[in-house]
């Protein structure tokens, strides 16, 4: 019990300053909502017997964003501040003889690294309290950490609520917290709104242990991007701009060329194997593999659930999603791929779409194409269907039945030519006073 951890993420906030009807934390970040990427930075943690979100804004929303994560969300309502938020998980910790993490839901570039150095460093300190700290340079907006004259927390002050000397330190309150709920749970019974926001403050929780005569501990963060809160669409896209550098640089060092990294977007959770290319314009989000030796793009999105062999080519304007690619495949651009399972040695012509959604039903049906097949430009294949083993399908078809094994499907009109009607169309205008009104194709 003494070495388990429940964490306390805080998501009651609208985000005003978003100027969107969508919660704050519902906002995405490279094909993951703000709150999720907070979530599965936590679900990493060692010992983690529960994740509580505090839900306000919306909650039915942020809660049905979560389903298929392990949490319990509780209703914040009436939202009176971070403190107030805590005390409403007081129940689900009544109890509890371990460590209490709590972070807040907008920071999603908080990584679990970090939070698993935070807690070690808590744990080991032996401190019934550790905050969080950064050093900023510009620390407007943010709370003080307060030392005393030996080094220690003594308080930390709201922005709001802080004088000129405060607001002179540099020191910041990162928001994320290391609590032993055994000894610092009685201080939200004692916390009072008594501040220019009339909220009860977390913060006021430090007020509580000092007085106490309690040990605190700071744990100062090494990079300081990673408790970038989004308030704004500005610190959205600055949010996704620094987590997209960060990946890519990430899969440069492990052998992946990006030709033009400042205009690729994609997302952190997806792997690259090494001497693969991806050109300038593509935008890969969600969870995909791509093997060794591809090249991708320019202008490719993969959207989720890709996963592609070694020695692939996805060509320019190419759209994938939930499908399956194996060795040695090409998909021509202008091509979309959805609900797919292509084999080996494979060729998708230029504009094939494979059309595995049914608008009346809303089911998503799977297109399997085999290995050696080859695929004519600008055609459509109606799923659920099979091409088989070797089996071509001609240009400009559109096909509903499965193909077997080595066999050529055609499936379009028969070509026909009507001699000299472009002449015979030209004399007639002629013949109109130069004016083509009321003179159509046939």
């Amino acid at each position: 019990m003494k070495d388990s951890v429940k964490a306390v993420i805080l998501a009651a906030g609208k985000g005003t300053r978003m100027k969107s009807s969508l919660p704050k934390v519902l906002h995405k970040i490279l094909g993951k909502t703000i709150i999720e990427r907070v979530v599965r930075a936590v679900l990493k943690l060692k010992n983690t017997t529960e994740i509580i979100v505090i839900t306000g804004y919306k909650s039915e929303e942020v809660q049905n964003s979560l389903k298929n994560y392990p949490v319990t969300a509780i209703l914040q309502e009436p939202q009176l501040g971070t403190g107030h938020a805590v005390a409403q998980a007081k129940d689900n910790l009544a109890g509890f003889d371990g460590t209490v993490l709590i972070t807040c839901g907008d920071t999603p570039l908080l990584t679990s690294e970090t939070l698993a150095e935070f807690v070690k460093f808590h744990k080991g300190s032996g401190s019934c309290l550790t905050v969080m700290s950064a050093i900023f340079d510009d620390p407007t907006n943010y709370g003080r950490i307060i030392r005393n004259l030996q080094g220690n927390i003594e308080k930390i002050v709201e922005e709001k609520d802080a004088n000129s000397t405060e607001k002179a330190v540099k020191e910041i309150n990162a928001g994320v917290y290391c609590l032993d709920w055994k000894h610092v749970a009685s201080a939200f019974n004692e916390l009072t709104n008594n501040n220019q926001q009339g909220e009860y403050y977390l913060t006021d929780v430090v007020d509580w242990v000092v007085r106490k005569e309690l040990k605190a501990s700071i744990y100062t963060l090494k990079n300081n991007y990673e408790i970038f809160g989004i308030n704004s669409q500005k610190h959205l896209a600055e949010a996704i701009k620094i987590l997209n550098t960060l990946t890519i640089e990430k899969l440069m060092d492990e052998g992946v060329t990006f030709i033009s990294p400042e205009n690729t977007l994609i997302s952190p959770e997806t792997v690259i194997g090494k001497d693969s290319i991806v050109y300038p314009g593509c935008v890969i989000e969600g969870e995909n593999i791509i093997g060794e030796n591809c090249i991708i793009g320019p202008f490719a999105h993969l959207r989720d659930g890709v996963d592609i062999a070694s020695n692939v080519r996805i060509g320019n304007f190419v759209e994938v999603k939930k499908s399956t690619i194996k060795e040695n495949t090409n998909v021509a651009h202008l091509s979309y791929v959805g609900d797919s399972v292509l084999g080996k040695n494979v060729n998708i012509g230029a504009g094939t779409i494979t059309a595995n959604y049914n608008a009346i039903t809303k089911e998503k049906s799977i297109t399997t194409i085999k290995d050696d097949a080859k695929i004519g430009s600008n055609c459509v294949l109606v799923a659920p269907i099979t091409i088989e083993k070797g089996a071509n399908v001609a240009a400009g078809s559109v096909i509903t039945k499965d193909v077997p094994e080595y066999s050529l499907a055609i499936a379009r009109g028969k070509q026909q030519i009507v001699e000299k009607w472009v002449e015979k169309k030209l004399k007639a205008i002629l013949n109109n006073g130069g004016s083509n009104s009321g003179i159509g194709i046939e």
